[in-house]
């Protein structure tokens, strides 16, 4: 309220610098006379858009951040920054008064035309507080912009008690919503009462009379209470031997009580802290030990007492909450910890605006309590130069907030393009993006989006998106959102043509083998696919084979036959040297599914018009064979198999290198294995091959396994 009082006491821009003698030094006078002189030629007959003179209100707005203690440069660029654009040109301002404050005059000049486009555009009923907070901290480089919009803001109240209601209701609204909030996020708590306060008073005049009513006192009054409290336990815990002790405290404002009592559905009566003191001391012993000092000066109120040091609340406060029955039978809540504790609680994880806000803004909690502490310190920064480094704006560099034609504020990573904006609005209106303008002028769609840019997408009633823009290297997105619904689209459309593909695959197949009415669902359940469109689709891919679909298909829903079909006289061994039933030359054929080999145990399936597949006895396929389907299985064993080969896939894994193939084929030579079919990729520096191979039995196959596996580089080799 000293500046406040400054703007009361003194009338006109000579007055106001009057005032300043004793904070400034000679040269920041000088500056500051400067800009009051520029403000005045450029500003004359001017008014704010509260109606309020130009002239005036800067001088208010400016003595607000004097009273502040700010340094000079920020106290000009304040005095300056409303001004009409002509007149923020940085060719005419800074010869007169330096490009510091020329920097920070465009600065605030920025956020002041922002702030009407918001309003002009924000959509009706839509809350984006939070996201217009971060985007007017992003709009700048340096945060003291911000400190000066927060006090053209609280001038701006001032001015409006006797302003247009309209206009002091829109002001009030922006203040509560936008202003106020971001003022506690900063630490600025002289603005922060005011803003809510003013707020409060012009958005709820009668509730705020009521309050104001129910204190029965003076703000001047309450405080002169809260300082006569402070003395009498100062006193107290320095008699009884806790030296290191710093108590401070400050009546709750009426904004701040109203908010409380509709959180936490309280009367009046019931809220304890509209007088508060906190009280620091050097250790946890100190702080029990002034809690039982203070409940032997004043009564406790019973049930009002919250132990946060034993038993921390979840965002990590602590500290010790009291309430008592005052001097002059007043309430007074009062706050213990230590001086650990309070630093933690004001700058680190429990910081005070994380509860107050409702958990909001997480993300950023270290660089705020970096701003909070610049805040505390900046008195002790005699440099204006070192001042200004240190202020610099390192909130949101990692992102951009840009705007749709609506208003509606959307945040992106540094570097989006307007494609990503148009994935972040909608898939849709991505997959049908064209073309884009920014701030109406039209842009290429690999152009890097910039915060406060108003983003409008051009776009085509159908097609879809480039396979372009999935490669971060040519610039066209930034954000993996975008990349992602770009790929889903391609992967969507290659589906249904890989569908239709595989749906005509079925329909021949069927023809062929003179089926009708087959049951897909259950053709797709003895494939391992949950539904017959992820049948049609692994068809299409190729990923299943036709000839396995043709065996899935005979083994499922052809009749099988009376007895197993012969193909020669009896003999004790077939030429292959199977033997099935006992039974030799039989009709048979090896399983495609698992390719049994000599030596492992085997079984045999009567099928229609093939004679008798020959599975491996622990096959997967036989294993599911349902119960109707297992008369059809017949007792199968290897005879005289030493004069034949069998084919058996073998897959191998290794890590690629030069060389990794030719070192494989030449393990098969010396063991004298003949390859029919060999399948690799290479993908991420990992070489997976597939091999079909002749053996003679499992002893043979066994031993080329243990030998690939010591192939340098293979960590995986294995009958498929």
């Amino acid at each position: 309220m000293v500046a406040h009082a400054l703007t009361q006491t003194h009338d006109g821009a000579s007055g106001w610098l009057a005032a300043l003698e004793q904070k400034y030094s000679p040269e920041h006078l000088a500056l500051l006379k400067q800009a009051v002189d520029w403000l005045e030629t450029h500003g004359n007959g001017l008014t704010a858009d509260t109606g309020a003179a130009l002239i005036d209100q800067s001088l208010g707005t400016a003595a607000i951040l004097a009273g502040m203690q700010f340094d000079a440069e920020t106290v000009a660029a304040a005095l300056i920054c409303t001004l009409p654009e002509p007149s923020l040109s940085s060719d005419r301002i800074e010869p007169a008064l330096g490009k510091p404050v020329s920097h920070l005059a465009q600065g605030a000049a920025r956020l002041h035309q922002m702030d009407r486009f918001i309003a002009a555009t924000q959509p009706e009923g839509q809350d984006q507080s939070e996201a217009l907070r971060q985007m007017l901290l992003a709009m700048t480089d340096d945060i003291r912009v911000v400190l000066i919009k927060l006090a053209d803001r609280c001038q701006a109240l001032r001015e409006l008690a006797s302003g247009d209601p309209a206009m002091r209701r829109k002001v009030a609204q922006d203040a509560r919503d936008l202003y106020a909030p971001l003022a506690n996020r900063l630490g600025v708590w002289q603005l922060k009462w005011e803003l809510e306060d003013l707020s409060c008073r012009y958005l709820e005049p009668d509730t705020y009379k009521q309050i104001a009513r129910l204190l029965d006192e003076r703000r001047m009054d309450r405080e002169w209470y809260i300082e006569k409290v402070i003395e009498q336990v100062k006193v107290e815990l320095h008699r009884d031997g806790i030296a290191t002790v710093a108590v401070s405290g400050r009546p709750k404002h009426i904004a701040s009580i109203l908010a409380k009592m509709r959180k936490k559905h309280l009367d009046f009566e019931e809220v304890y802290d509209v007088r508060a003191v906190r009280v620091l001391v050097k250790d946890v012993k100190d702080c029990y030990h002034a809690l039982g000092l203070i409940h032997s000066l004043w009564q406790p109120i019973p049930g009002q007492f919250d132990d946060y040091i034993s038993r921390p609340k979840g965002n990590g406060y602590k500290s010790l909450h009291t309430a008592v029955v005052g001097p002059e039978n007043k309430a007074l809540e009062i706050q213990i910890r230590t001086f650990d504790m309070h630093q933690e609680a004001e700058l680190g994880v429990a910081a005070h605006w994380r509860y107050k806000e409702g958990g909001k803004g997480h993300q950023i909690a270290d660089k705020v309590a970096w701003l909070r502490q610049l805040l505390a310190w900046k008195q002790e920064v005699a440099d204006s130069a070192e001042l200004a480094r240190q202020f610099k704006n390192e909130l949101f560099q990692d992102e951009v907030f840009v705007l749709t034609p609506q208003g509606k504020v959307v945040a992106l990573a540094q570097g989006a393009t307007p494609i990503d904006f148009a994935y972040a609005v909608h898939t849709e209106l991505g997959h049908r993006c064209r073309g884009a303008k920014l701030d109406g002028v039209l842009v290429p769609l690999d152009t890097p989006l910039k915060t406060g840019q108003r983003v409008e997408i051009l776009t085509v009633k159908e097609g879809g998106p480039s396979r372009d823009w999935m490669n971060a290297h040519l610039g066209f997105t930034a954000t993996s959102r975008a990349r992602s619904k770009v790929r889903q689209w391609f992967k969507q459309l290659d589906h249904d043509s890989h569908v239709q593909e595989g749906r005509d695959i079925l329909d021949r197949e069927l023809h062929r083998l003179n089926l009708n009415n087959v049951n897909l669902e259950q053709l797709a359940v003895r494939l391992k696919f949950a539904k017959s469109e992820e049948l049609y689709a692994a068809l299409g891919r190729g990923d299943l084979g036709a000839g396995q679909l043709t065996r899935s298909l005979q083994d499922e829903f052809l009749p099988p036959p009376e007895k197993p079909l012969v193909s020669a006289p009896r003999s004790r061994e077939t030429p292959s040297g199977l033997l099935v039933e006992g039974e030799a030359n039989l009709l048979t054929h090896m399983a495609g599914c698992c390719k049994p080999a000599p030596g492992e145990a085997i079984v045999g399936y009567t099928t229609l018009g093939r004679g008798v597949t020959i599975h491996r006895a622990d096959c997967p396929v036989v294993q599911r064979l349902p119960a109707d389907k297992r008369s059809r299985l017949l007792k199968a064993e290897w005879g005289n198999a030493g004069k034949n080969v069998f084919a058996v896939l073998v897959e191998i894994a290794a890590y690629d290198r030069q060389g990794l193939l030719k070192d494989i084929t030449e393990l098969f030579s010396k063991e004298h294995i003949n390859v029919i079919r060999v399948n690799t990729l290479s993908q991420n520096e990992i070489a997976r091959m597939e091999f079909t191979l002749e053996v003679k039995d499992v002893e043979q196959l066994a031993k080329f396994l243990a030998k690939v596996a010591h192939v340098r580089g293979v960590f995986q080799a294995r009958r498929k």
